[in-house]
Order: structure tokens, then sequence, then C-alpha cells
């Protein structure tokens, strides 16, 4: 069902939200009688940050404009009349309104339908019959509602009794007036006959003594209510200020972790909008209670009357200043985060944002935001207050930007998109601390005024760590840097403090949600491959799991010291793993025919030599030569995969097309293109198998492949033959096998070698 259909279906406070969603930025009726056309239009298919995307915006708002035009002209009779007329002027107000800013109306019709959709789904999912619950709501998140209601009822409550207060007091003061004409009166009585003066005197002395009594009481009832209403507004900012530490200590702080955890490649962190709706309403509401707060103050100034209320108001009145900072400050948050490894010389963007930016008229005066980065050290001198001032590590290209309001979703946001670090300045390294270890932050800085220039607050907000490379070689040993930082990190921690070790499944977690995200797969890590891996990096022989879930891991054991008979880290050879997978590989681990650990070819044979044969592991390079299919496809005496799948059931979908043997290969300008197969010479004049020809690198039979190989050799018995000074395999000796044969390859066939040739 559309979902305009069901909108209108909505009821009571789902209803006015709905409502609220509409306005002159874009009225109702259009949403009406174009609904169908506006929800088949690819909205979300346009980049709001890509200033290149701003064509099929404009194309997006010329269909609207047509679309209204060709209902306006269908309108006809006397009904269809005014309608003509108004969709005519909806046209020409939307084409004015967005002509030079098409984006805007792209993200105004996001929004609208995000937040009907929002509204449809928790109505039709809800047990209330008013269908205004919120679907799967937490029981904390209706909590901070029904407080919000409360609040709301106190505060009108509050103004309600303030002006009685000023009513009440008004009236005082003007029986206090008529008190003062009374005493006027007595001094004129002397001008009056002895019996005129004491007639009136006796009538102004019990006027005087009832007046004087009267405002005796009503002084204590106006300190009463005086009172009253600052205990109530002591009562409203408790209230307040457990609802704003729920807020933003809590719902804020659990966003910035499942942002910095998507860093790592964890779910999306999701949208703002509830919590800026949150952060609207304390705004709101904290502003509403200061000005009753002032007014009572001066209400106080106006008619002094001795009691603690002065003081009362005074405490109250900081108390909420204090309160209302706090929530500017930590609602200008970074909605899009820099990279958090950051390469010199390369542009990146970021986007920050002020969630109580539209209700306080921040707006109305748009603040300049500027980016600095800054070194850990400074970043922790500046959350102590030290001065930090003009102080840098570094110099970022274009990096101040206006803040924009975007009237459609009520937000106020700064978007830098062309941002580039042109140098940085490293400080002094601890112990074996790399390049690579160092972090870094971006500074954002605003200063803005709210309610008239009445408070000045100047904003700041820290970027997540960033490691700065100035080479792509730099990117692995960076992103172990970033990955340990955003998985371990803890709330509220001094700048950029880690655990330097951690429990083995806590890695775990982290290892899988990074190899997801990587691979691109919602395959994860089974309990055999996280095994495999604890066995690698203990270099340990247990096979159970449970064995290691008390086991630590330190930073150094990670990415800093080699595995064992190697020249590289664990996290170096995990990453790739995860490349390979990535890149040929991907099919395979979705279907789970593979398994992390290197990728080799093993099969069991019993001969003289040996029983087990191990081709030694294959690398990303190898395998955009010749893929792992083709290569299992090539070793035909390899039947089964363990422990008892046919190979050709597990692989010949990945296998490259052959060549029949009856379709010869076709000359091309004198030349007949060779392909190239996988064979084992070694294992051949073992096994006597004679669908090789013997032991030969370049089988002249139909294969699946048609590009050139590399010399692949087995494992021997000795495997120092086949390492490198240091102990490890040299990717680089065994590749210059394979540029040989694709030297050869591209060479003309000598005459010799082709049956028949042609003198």
């Amino acid at each position: 069902m559309a979902v305009w259909i069901q909108a209108q279906q909505l009821q009571g406070e789902a209803l006015r939200q709905m409502q609220a969603l509409y306005g002159q930025h874009f009225p109702i009726e259009v949403r009406h009688y174009l609904s169908q056309w506006i929800e088949s239009q690819a909205w979300d298919s346009v980049d709001l940050d890509n200033p290149q995307e701003n064509v099929k915006a404009t194309q997006l708002l010329e269909g609207l404009i047509q679309e209204l035009q060709k209902k306006a002209d269908h309108q006809v009779g006397e009904d269809g009349f005014l309608l003509k007329i108004k969709l005519g002027h909806y046209a020409t107000q939307l084409q004015n309104t967005y002509d030079r800013c098409p984006m805007e109306l792209v993200r105004c019709i996001r929004h609208i339908l995000y937040h009907e959709q929002r509204l449809v789904r928790e109505a039709n999912n809800s047990p209330s019959p008013a269908g205004t619950l919120v679907d799967a709501m937490s029981q904390k998140h209706l909590q901070i509602n029904q407080t919000f209601e409360e609040l709301r009822l106190i505060t009108q409550d509050s103004e309600n009794e303030l002006k009685k207060l000023q009513q009440t007091q008004e009236y005082f003061i003007i029986q206090y007036q008529e008190n003062m004409r009374l005493q006027a009166q007595f001094s004129q009585l002397s001008q009056l006959g002895p019996q005129e003066r004491l007639s009136r005197e006796t009538t102004l002395q019990q006027k005087k003594a009832s007046l004087e009594a009267w405002l005796h009481r009503e002084a204590q009832t106006l300190q009463q209510y005086r009172l009253d209403l600052a205990e109530k507004h002591q009562k409203t900012l408790q209230l307040l200020r457990k609802q704003q530490t729920t807020i933003l200590d809590d719902e804020l702080i659990q966003w910035k972790r499942r942002q910095q955890l998507a860093g790592n490649g964890g779910p999306p962190e999701g949208t703002l909008d509830v919590l800026q709706t949150w952060c609207e309403k304390l705004a709101e509401i904290i502003w509403q209670n200061r000005q009753q707060i002032r007014r009572a103050e001066h209400l106080c100034q106006q008619l002094p009357i001795p009691g603690p209320v002065e003081e009362m108001l005074s405490e109250l009145n900081g108390t909420i200043t204090d309160v209302i900072s706090a929530l500017v400050t930590s609602t200008f948050i970074i909605e899009k985060q820099p990279p958090q490894v950051l390469k010199t010389q390369t542009k990146f963007a970021a986007t920050v944002r002020l969630l109580v930016g539209g209700k306080l008229n921040v707006h109305m005066n748009p603040p300049q935001v500027k980016a600095t980065i800054i070194s850990e050290q400074q970043a922790k001198a500046l959350l102590k207050n030290e001065s930090t001032r003009n102080e840098s590590s570094g110099e970022i290209l274009n990096n101040c930007c206006v803040m924009e309001y975007h009237q459609a979703t009520g937000t106020l946001s700064a978007h830098f998109r062309n941002m580039s670090l042109k140098r940085i300045k490293r400080s002094d390294r601890r112990g074996a601390e790399s390049v690579t270890e160092e972090k870094f932050t971006i500074l954002f800085e605003s200063q803005f005024s709210v309610g008239g220039n009445e408070l000045v607050f100047q904003v700041k907000t820290l970027s997540l760590p960033v490691v700065v490379i100035v080479h792509g070689s730099q990117d692995n040993n960076a992103t172990a840097t970033v990955l340990w930082d955003n998985a371990f990190a803890e709330p509220g921690r001094v700048p950029f403090a880690v655990p330097d070790k951690v429990q083995w499944p806590q890695l775990c977690d982290a290892l899988n949600m990074k190899f997801k995200a990587e691979v691109q797969s919602s395959r994860g890590l089974t309990k055999e491959n996280l095994v495999f891996l604890a066995q690698k990096l203990f270099n340990s022989s247990s096979s159970h799991l449970e064995d290691y879930s008390s086991t630590t891991v330190s930073w150094s054991q990670f990415n800093r010291e080699n595995l064992p008979g190697r020249n590289y880290t664990f996290w170096q050879w995990f990453d790739g793993v995860m490349e390979v997978l990535k890149k040929h590989l991907k099919p395979h681990w979705n279907d789970g025919d593979s398994e992390i650990g290197g990728i080799t070819i093993a099969w069991k044979f019993d001969s003289s030599e040996r029983m087990f044969w191990n081709l030694m592991p294959f690398t990303t390079r190898d395998f955009s030569i010749r893929s792992l299919a083709d290569r299992l496809g090539d070793l035909s005496y390899l039947i089964y995969v363990f422990p008892d799948r046919p190979k050709d059931e597990v692989f010949s979908k990945y296998y490259t097309p052959v060549l029949c043997e009856s379709t010869p290969a076709k000359a091309v300008d004198g030349y007949v293109k060779p392909q190239i197969k996988q064979v084992v010479p070694e294992f051949v004049s073992v096994s006597g198998d004679s669908a090789a020809g013997g032991a030969t690198y370049m089988d002249q039979a139909p294969s699946p492949a048609v590009c050139s190989q590399p010399h692949y050799n087995m494992y021997p018995q000795n495997p120092e033959a086949v390492l490198d000074p240091e102990g490890d395999f040299d990717l680089d000796d065994t590749m210059d096998v394979a540029r040989h044969v694709e030297e050869l390859l591209r060479r003309p066939i000598d005459s010799q070698w082709i049956p028949h040739a042609q003198s």
C-alpha cells in the first residue's frame, strides 16, 4: 500500500507530526495530488554532498513542476477551477523556491518521506488503538518521551503561576499607590477647619488602616507566590538536568560509539533525527524556564520584598544558564567523520552539525567553523582547559566553512567538502612507536550567540583519532592503529588512551566485524576460523576455542612483533588474507568453500616420498593471473573437497569456460593464442599421471584459463631450500618465472613449432 494512503489514516499526535512536515517549503496539497509520482522517484539516489549530482536534482525539480502543471491542466468544471489555480500557484512557488538550489528540494522530500514512513510504521506496529506508540521502542525511549510530556506540563503550570504572580503584584502596586495617595491627603488636612478635618481624618485613618493591613497580608502572599514558583523551578531544573543527562550522556554517547564502531565496519550509526528532536525539545523547555526565571527576577526587582527568594532566583539563573551551555556545547558534533587514515596532499571531507541550531535561531547569523589538526598531547591540554590557542600540528587547506540551515529538515550544519592536509608536524615518538602509531585529531571550533547576543558560546569538538600517512605503503599499519583504537576505546577517556592488552574474545569480535566489512560478506568468521587465528597468533596447537577465552593479546603481539619465523605481524598477515578474499575469493567464501589462514592446496597421496602434498601458498598477485577454481580444475587427480564433496560440484560454476578439443584455436595475425594450465611436476613423476603430458610447465591441451601462469613449486622436505636468507618465501623471485612465461607468450610462434607450416 502507498505510504500516502496509510499516512492519511494516522491519528492524534502522529497525525499532528505528519502535518508539521509540510508548509510553504512544500505544501501538503502537492504531496496529496502527486503522491504516486513522488513515491516512484529515486530521491535517495542523489548524493547531496556531490555538486555534480545537481543535474539529477534539477531533473527531479523539472519533473515535479511538469507533473503539477499537468495535474492543473486536467482540472475541469466548477469544482476544478479553484484547484487548477491553486496547483498552478504551487508550481510557480516551488519553481521560484528551488530553481537555484534543486538539491534542497531533494533534501526536503527525502526528509518528508522518511518521517512519513516512520510514522506509518510506528502506527502499524503499535499495540495502542491510536497508533501513536513507537514501533519496538525501548522502555528507555518511552521514558524519555514521557518525561518530556511531564516537563511540558510543569513548564506550562509555571507559566500560569508566573502570570498569576504578575497580576497579583500589579494589583498590589496599584493598592500601594492608593495608600500613598491617602498619605498625601493626610498632609492636606491641616488646611481644613477643625470640625471638617476631624471628620475627614477619621475616615482616612480607617481607610488607611484597612489598606495597610491588606498590603501587609498581600505582601506575604506575594512572597509565598514567589517562593512557590522558585521551588517549582528548582524541581523543574532537577528533572531537566536528569533528562539532559539521559540524552547527552547516554543516547548521544551511544550514537558516537556506534559511529566509532562503524569505522571498524560495524553497522551504520543511524540517523540523528530522533536525537535532534530530543535536543530541540530540551532547548525549548530550558529556554522557556530561563525566561520565566528572568521575569520572576524582574518582578522582584520591581517590588523588593525581604526574603530568600532573590538569592534563590539568582542561583536558578546561573544553574539554568550552565544547563543550556552544556546542551549547546555537547550538541556541536561531527556527523560525518574525516577519514581516520589520512594521507597528506589528498582531498577529504567532513560534516559538523549543531543539533539545537534551528531551535535557538543560530542560523539567523550563520557561524563559521574552523578545522585544525592537533596532536594527541594538544588534545589532552585542550580538554584540561590549558591554553592551546593558535597551536596546530599541520596545515589544512580549505579549513573554514560557514554553517548552512536547511529549512526543510531543520538542520544546521557545515559541510567541509574539499579539505586537504598540506603538511604534518610530528612529535617525538616514544620507544618502539612508529609513525603509523601516532594519533592526531581534527579540532572543529566555532563561536555564536543566542537570544540576541544575550549568551555567547564558544564550541569545540574533536574528531575520532586519525593516523597521518604520506605513502600508501603505510596504510596497512595505520589501519591497525585505528582498528585497535575504535574497538577498545572507553567513553570519557583521556585522548587517546587505549588498553595495551585485551582479552582474545574481544579481539575476535573486532576482527570479525572488520572481516565482514572488508570482504563485504554476511558470513563471518566461524569457530574453526577463530581457533586457527588463535593458533597463528599464540603459536599454539590447541584446537579448542575455550582454551583461549582468558588469554590476553597485547598491541605488540597484534601489530608490532613479527609472527614466529616470519617477517610480518599478525595484523599484516590477517589484512593480506582479507585482501585476497575480497579480490579473488569472495564467491567461494560466501559459498562456504574457503577458510581463512593463507590460501593453499593440500591433498593426501601415499608415495615413497610423502603422504601429504601442499602447494606453496597463493597470493593476491597469483590469483590475478589464474583463479583458485581454475587452478583446482587443472589438477585432474584431485577429485574430492574435504571431506567428501565432489570438486566439480563445488567449483565448476567458477571455472573459466574452456575450448572444446574439436574447436581448434584460431590464428589471429599469424599468432595462435596458447592456453596455460597449472601442473605439479614433482607430483606427476610420483603419481604417474599421464594427463599432464610429463613434467611440462605449459600443456597444449584445452584449459580453463587463457592467461600466463607462474611456476608453482611444492613445499619440499627441507623448507629452507625455497626460503630467502631471512627464512621467508620471496614472492618477487617466484614471480620472475611468471614474467618470463608471459614474455615468451608475447613472441611470435616460430614456424618450426607449427605443424604443416607453409613455406
